[in-house]
């Protein structure tokens, strides 16, 4: 539980400004302390009130102004300040005259009294020597007020006792299930109260050695009732360590302890027909008290629940950690408790950012790439463009008949520092069809799916008419640069070990159409603006479920370019799954999911068998697979960092024109601005590549390079963040060093 409060709050009691009242002002200022200041005893009640200080700082050394102890009488006379520390400033007295007591000043509500020092650092050691000592025991205090609340709501008998074991407190449910009333109890002996006999005649003492050493015990243990009937529980009985590390109290939790068979049993007889067996469920009910009753009904609900046999994944994960935590040591269990919080919680992946103010490129980096907008509808509608006129694409070609400038391009797309950009100047922005062809043969692609190289063809220009052109960065070169890379990947052995034919041509699917029509702006924008496409997928991973969806619409469109139309039924379904999923894992609202399951999953797995020495290899399974695809599209479709320098710093400027064109036309349609951080006369691109790089790229390719062996691309980052960084320090915004003057 929280007990402590940021910032403490400071009231200063003084009736002129000197420099006793500055310094403590400046002492709050340097601990970080919030300050008020008050100038008459009216004031300073009406702004007590109003805050509630931890601290109250009352001028004792001129009582011409207003009596000190006046004012601390009325301060004391409220509520609030039952908590708070008030501090006497008194004056310094002459060396030859008697100290005086402290008494009068304690008597008048006062907690402590300081002798004037006009030195910041003397009134900073008071103060934060104030705050380490009462005001945390304030709040300690205060915080036992609420759990002293919750322990007389909960529903579960509570009884604490002493070291040895008198009764210290027992919470209504206590009473209720045991009869007795609190002060029949509280100042007892638990060795007064009367014992049953159903209890092993070592049971006391197991208990007692066990928690004597400081160790929780759990178990079931007999009770008698004040009426003398025996009653069976639960117990938890956890030792608590106080003063000079020595257990002080003990804490039992009690609850009524019931068989799941009778349970189960007893639920089988409720539900039969009552006609035969003339069953009154009304009469068991009417057994006990009320509360006994809900407290029955719940247990049994719960018996219940743990004899279902549909068990999610999570629910067997935390049932293992709760069975864990029975005869676990009190860290361990306190440690599983925390555990347990987490995974009962919806944003398992997503890491916690610093504010907005200590960190703002990389918090409207995320909400921009990881969030689906505000969901704030607007009359200006954004809709995706759908103009793809075959007028503009290429004449078809076949690989033989590629221009030999472009064919000695090509013949470099093995190698990772292939400039795709030199591609696509040299074909007039059509790289994807000129680098698909090449790629998808080298990958034996038409055999795999039955069709020529003609229906590859006129797929692959159908494909790269749907980008547009007009993207800066989200075009046509965006999907041959991520083909590429993806092409890349599949050719490392580990890789090819772990994929079959079916994954490698999903893969390279998959790369092809991963952003076709995208319409150059984010999936926020077009939530926020209320596109059509937005509404038609739910506000959900928009774009990346158009693309899919887009792609295989087209393709099935026109049989010359419908590079399925010959495979197995079967087949294709499976081809089509892994195909959109792939796609959309792009989407990057799961970027944390799919790197942590990746880690989990498949590289701690391969580091723990290649530690070991063994000569097992890493389960090839279809769970497996899946991560591995995801990973792969993932680490492509973000590769720009990991190019050459060059290639890095051109898609830099690339996606930061789009991203400013986004803002621009925020601005001018009244939609939210996503990415403040990305206008065009503020923006510093360097830090913006800086916290992308840090943000999702720097963990994702440890990973992938762990898995996949790619020092190239490794060494590539890291120079270029080092380049991004000496920019940054520069204080230097472009994507480029400005030039000597």
């Amino acid at each position: 539980m929280k007990i402590t409060q940021e910032p403490i709050q400071v009231l200063l009691v003084f009736s002129k400004e000197d420099g006793q009242s500055d310094a403590f002002w400046w002492a709050c200022d340097r601990a970080g302390f919030r300050c008020n200041i008050a100038r008459t005893p009216e004031s300073a009640v009406e702004c007590f009130l109003d805050k509630h200080h931890e601290i109250v700082v009352i001028d004792g050394r001129h009582s011409r102004y207003f009596e000190p102890e006046a004012v601390c009488r009325l301060i004391r006379a409220t509520k609030p300040s039952e908590n708070t520390v008030i501090l006497a400033v008194v004056s310094q007295r002459p060396h030859d005259q008697e100290e005086t007591s402290a008494l009068p000043l304690l008597r008048a509500g006062f907690s402590r009294r300081f002798v004037e020092n006009s030195s910041v650092l003397a009134c900073y050691n008071e103060l934060v020597q104030i705050e380490h000592g009462e005001v945390r025991c304030h709040f300690k205090l205060r915080a036992c007020n609420s759990v002293f609340t919750a322990l007389e709501q909960c529903q579960e008998a509570v009884e604490i006792t002493s070291e040895d074991h008198i009764i210290q407190y027992v919470n209504p449910a206590f009473e209720r299930m045991m009869g007795y009333h609190r002060a029949e109890l509280v100042g007892k002996e638990l060795t007064e109260l009367p014992k049953s006999e159903r209890n092993r005649a070592d049971l006391l003492d197991a208990i007692n050695t066990c928690i004597r050493k400081g160790k929780e015990w759990q178990g079931i243990y007999y009770a008698r009732k004040k009426s003398g009937e025996n009653l069976q529980q639960h117990v938890k009985i956890t030792p608590v360590i106080g003063q000079g590390g020595k257990i002080r109290h003990f804490v039992a939790i009690k609850r009524p302890h019931y068989d799941n068979n009778n349970l189960v049993k007893c639920h089988a007889l409720l539900h039969r027909d009552r006609r035969k067996d003339s069953m009154d469920a009304r009469s068991l009910s009417s057994r006990g008290s009320d509360a006994q009753s809900l407290q029955n009904r719940r247990y049994s609900s719960v018996a219940r629940i743990h004899s279902m046999t549909i068990e999610a994944p999570i629910t067997k994960v935390i049932n293992i950690i709760n069975a864990a935590q029975e005869n676990s040591p009190v860290t361990v269990a306190e440690a599983l408790d925390r555990v347990l919080e987490i995974l009962r919680t919806t944003e398992l992946y997503s890491p916690q950012l610093a504010s907005k103010e200590d960190d703002p490129h990389t918090n409207d980096l995320v909400g921009g790439l990881m969030n689906d907008g505000l969901r704030r509808l607007s009359e200006n509608e954004y809709v995706s463009c759908k103009n793809m006129s075959q007028s503009q694409l290429a004449i078809p070609v076949t690989l033989n008949d590629v221009p030999p400038s472009i064919a000695e391009m090509l013949n470099d797309e093995e190698c990772w520092e292939f400039n795709v950009l030199d591609l696509e100047a040299a074909t007039h922005k059509r790289p994807l069809t000129y680098l698909g062809l090449k790629i998808f043969t080298s990958f034996r692609v038409c055999d795999f799916l039955s069709c020529s190289e003609a229906t590859l063809r006129s797929w692959l220009q159908l494909i790269e008419g749907s980008y547009h052109s007009s993207n800066s960065y989200h075009n046509s070169t965006h999907a041959a640069d991520v083909l590429h890379a993806t092409a890349h990947f599949l050719r490392k052995d580990r890789v090819k070990n772990t994929l079959d034919q079916l994954d490698e041509v999903a893969a390279l699917i998959a790369a092809t159409i991963h952003d076709m029509d995208h319409p150059g702006r984010t999936n926020s924008f077009l939530c926020n603006a209320g596109s059509e496409l937005a509404i038609l997928y739910n506000d959900t991973a928009v774009l990346e479920s158009h693309h899919a969806a887009l792609a295989f619409q087209l393709t099935a469109r026109d049989t010359k370019s419908n590079i399925f139309k010959n495979i197995d039924r079967n087949q294709f379904r499976t081809l089509r799954q892994a195909i959109i999923d792939m796609v959309l894992a792009t989407e990057m609202t799961r970027h944390f999911e799919h790197v942590n399951k990746f880690i989990n999953s498949i590289n701690k797995p391969m580091v723990a068998i290649e530690e070991s020495s063994t000569t097992a290899n890493i389960r090839n399974s279809p769970e497996d697979r899946l991560l591995v695809k995801r990973m792969l599209i993932k680490c492509a479709d973000v590769a720009n960092p990991c190019r050459p320098l060059e290639l890095c710093i051109e898609w830099a400027g690339r996606i930061s024109e789009e991203y400013f064109a986004q803002t621009d036309e925020e601005k001018r349609l009244g939609l939210p601005v996503v990415m403040p951080v990305f206008d065009r006369n503020t923006c510093s691109v360097p830090k913006s590549q800086i916290s992308f790089i840090d943000y999702f790229i720097t963990d994702m390719f440890n990973a992938w390079d762990a898995f996949a062996n790619l020092p190239g691309l490794m060494e590539h980052l890291s120079e270029n963040y080092k380049y991004w960084k000496n920019l940054d320090e520069m204080k230097c915004k472009s994507l480029r060093r400005p030039p000597p003057s």
